[in-house]
C-alpha cells in the first residue's frame, strides 16, 4: 500500500456550554484528499458526541465536563488518537471515558482491532496471552477474572507498538487509572496484515 509521508495538520475547536462544559474537538485540516479528511472528522465528532451523551450531557447533573484528546501516531499514513471525556456530577470523584480511533489517512478508513490482523489469524489468543503475562509481571490487582478482549476492544497505535487498554473499573480499582498494555509489533509480526496500519509500522 502506498502511504503518504505527510504529517496531517490537526486543528482544534472548542465546544463550550453552561455548567462548565468545555470539550476540545480535533479536526484533520489537510494532508490528504477531502473525502478521507471528511470521513475521519465525521468519525471523530460522532465518537465525541457519544461520549458526551454517555456522560449525561445535556442533563442537569453535570458540574464539570472536560473533553480532550491525545495524538498517538501521525506518521506513515496512519492517524491514531485517543478521545477522553472527564465528567463530574458529585461524589468522591468524576468519571473519565476514553475511546481511540485509528485511520488510514489516505482513505479515511477506520480500523477495528480485528482488521489490523490477517483474516483467520489467532490474534485474540496471542494478545490475551500477552496481556495476561503483563498482568502477572506487573502484579496488577484485578477486580475479578481477566475478561479477555471484547469485540469492540479499545486500542491505539504508538510508534512501533499496539497498545491495548480497558475502561476504568473493568480490570483494576479506580486509583490505578486506565490499564495499558503495550505490545511490540515485532512480537505479533506473523499475525499482522501488512497492508493495514500496523503493517505500516513494521518497516
Amino acid at each position: 500500500m502506498n502511504r503518504t509521508t505527510l504529517m496531517l495538520p490537526i486543528t482544534v475547536r472548542t465546544f463550550t456550554a453552561p455548567r462548565n462544559v468545555k470539550v476540545s474537538i480535533p479536526a484533520v485540516a489537510g494532508g490528504t484528499v477531502p473525502s478521507a479528511r471528511d470521513s475521519m472528522n465525521r468519525d471523530i465528532v460522532r465518537t465525541i458526541n457519544a461520549q458526551m451523551q454517555s456522560q449525561g450531557y445535556p442533563g442537569g447533573d453535570i458540574r464539570e465536563m472536560l473533553g480532550f484528546f491525545e495524538v498517538k501516531t501521525n506518521q506513515r499514513g496512519v492517524l491514531s488518537l485517543c478521545l477522553l471525556n472527564y465528567t463530574y456530577t458529585g461524589g468522591a470523584h468524576g468519571n473519565t471515558l476514553q475511546h481511540s480511533l485509528t485511520f488510514d489517512a489516505d482513505t479515511g478508513r477506520k480500523y477495528s482491532l480485528r482488521e489490523l490482523f490477517k483474516p483467520g489469524s489467532p490474534y485474540e489468543k496471542r494478545l490475551n496471552d500477552i496481556v495476561q503475562a503483563q498482568i502477572a509481571t506487573r502484579k496488577l490487582p484485578l477486580l475479578g477474572p481477566y475478561p479477555g478482549l471484547s469485540p469492540d476492544q479499545d486500542y491505539y497505535i504508538a510508534d512501533k507498538a499496539l497498545v491495548i487498554y480497558f475502561p476504568l473499573y473493568a480490570l483494576v480499582p479506580y486509583a490505578w487509572g486506565f490499564p495499558y498494555f503495550p505490545i511490540s509489533v515485532y512480537d505479533i509480526q506473523d499475525l499482522i496484515d501488512e497492508n493495514g496500519p500496523l503493517g505500516a509500522m513494521l518497516y
